[in-house]
């Protein structure tokens, strides 16, 4: 017998998930960009102090790239506890890690006062917040889209993508309201450590409201149909992934593979080349980040709603392609050293990669069957972190200090968008798969009509 299509929500319920998955995003991503930013602007000069300032913010970007190596660890352990006991459990846990070690990075001495067990502290606190968000982002675009129902799952798992900008947002925020009320070196001194330490007061707002949410509904109905049937698990879920799902896991990196390098671009590594390169003051690259993460922010759900109504690949695309091209137009706008062309370049640049993660939640949802759905979801979208994010910092810094110009960075960022292109333009439709389908075959659930998907969303 066939399993039911996916339920559709009451908008009551679908709006309380969405908002503890936000909302907990968010406060994950708060945490993980702050050491970003900071990297780029902080600890560079108080963990990895060196004579060349680029090289200390290389140094600083490598331990960046560290918490993006445990990412895939998160993935696969919190994948494999998420597939067997649940997503809503995996989920708490990755908060309180992720807000913990932030939280433990704003109480850390220098390198001033410690010497060299600074950074190394610095780096076993990074690589716990890189394990942590490892788990956090499969489990909190799932229990959307498996609690939303299959015509307008694009618009409802595209929110905990807006996380992502939400937490850069407030992370850049924070740091630039600091920045302008206080003097470079009370900033050194002791400001940096505020947007750390006001992560333990965001953990426990995330905490309440995760707390309040159900399990997925297409999670327990598959448990309780293995229950009733009696099968056993011998297999862990990400040897099954492997197994049988190594091609979904490949389309996962590479449809993330030119979003992830062009996200970093665009944000972390904009910071060194507007106060190292060109020489302008933090606050102009801060700020410009600010406005262009505020109109990603809103415009991310705007993507995925269209989603539904076209199909995940050709939005996806417009993305792609489009970044291809803007990733010669980008640098040039922002050598113009105007403050208002630089923020125009920032938010069109997050635009077009907005339009490739706003559907990028409910397509590679769609990808794997819910038994191992935590784990193919994580391992797709960590492998790519590695891969790609990770490297995107470094390898722009690299570029820009062998070559002096922002040319060969432009050529990576255009190559990235390419694989992407490429990637989703031979990949199957998943638009209107029913969650509780098994196989990989993404057929539109019963009843599905995809001229009424294309209609006024009513959720």
């Amino acid at each position: 017998m066939a399993a039911p299509a996916t339920p559709s929500p009451s908008p009551g319920s679908i709006r309380r998930v969405v908002a503890a998955s936000l909302i907990g995003t968010t406060i994950e991503w708060y945490d993980f960009f702050l050491y970003g930013t900071a990297a780029a602007l902080v600890f560079n000069k108080l963990f990895f102090p060196t004579g060349d300032p680029l090289t200390g913010t290389l140094i600083a970007f490598v331990t960046y790239a560290i918490g993006f190596l445990a990412r895939p660890l998160g993935g696969v352990v919190f994948g494999h506890f998420g597939d067997r006991l649940g997503r809503k459990k995996l989920l708490v846990l990755s908060l309180l890690m992720m807000g913990g070690a932030t939280f433990a990075m704003g109480l850390l001495p220098t390198h001033a006062s410690i010497g060299v067990g600074a950074p190394i502290l610095l780096t076993v606190l990074r690589l716990v917040q890189g394990f942590a968000l490892g788990g956090e982002w499969g489990g909190a675009v799932l229990i959307v889209s498996e609690h939303g129902g299959d015509r307008h799952r694009g618009f409802w798992a595209s929110w905990p993508q807006s996380g992502a900008p939400g937490g850069n947002l407030l992370a850049t925020g924070v740091l630039a309201l600091l920045a302008a009320v206080q003097s470079d070196e009370a900033f050194l001194a002791w400001g940096w450590r505020v947007p750390f330490l006001l992560s333990g007061v965001l953990v426990v707002v995330g905490l309440w409201i995760r707390l309040s949410v159900s399990e997925s509904p297409v999670f327990l109905a598959a448990r309780a149909a293995r229950d009733a049937s009696g099968e056993t698990h011998d297999e862990l879920p990400v040897v099954q992934v492997l197994r049988r799902g190594w091609r979904q896991v490949l389309t996962a990196v590479g449809a993330r593979f030119g979003e992830n390098i062009s996200y970093y671009v665009l944000t972390s590594f904009l910071l060194v080349y507007v106060t190292a390169h060109l020489g302008l003051p933090k606050s102009t690259a801060l700020n410009a980040v600010l406005i262009g993460s505020a109109v990603h922010f809103v415009t991310i759900p705007a993507w995925g709603a269209l989603s539904d109504r076209i199909g995940r690949r050709p939005v996806t695309l417009i993305g792609s392609a489009g970044m291809a091209v803007w990733a010669f137009a980008f640098f040039a706008l922002v050598d113009s050293e105007s403050f208002v062309v630089i923020t125009l370049a920032v938010t069109a640049g997050l635009l077009l990669h907005g339009a490739m993660y706003g559907p990028q939640a409910a397509f590679i949802s769609e990808l794997f069957d819910t038994e191992v759905r935590y784990s193919g979801a994580s391992m797709g979208s960590q492998l790519a972190s590695i891969v790609a994010g990770a490297l995107a910092p470094i390898v722009a810094v690299e570029l820009l200090r062998d070559h002096g110009s922002s040319l060969p960075v432009s050529l990576y960022l255009c190559a990235a968008a390419l694989v992407t292109t490429l990637t989703v333009a031979f990949a199957r439709e998943t638009r209107g798969r029913d969650l509780a389908r098994t196989g990989t075959d993404p057929a539109p659930s019963p009843g599905y009509d995809r001229k009424d998907a294309a209609g006024t969303l009513s959720a």
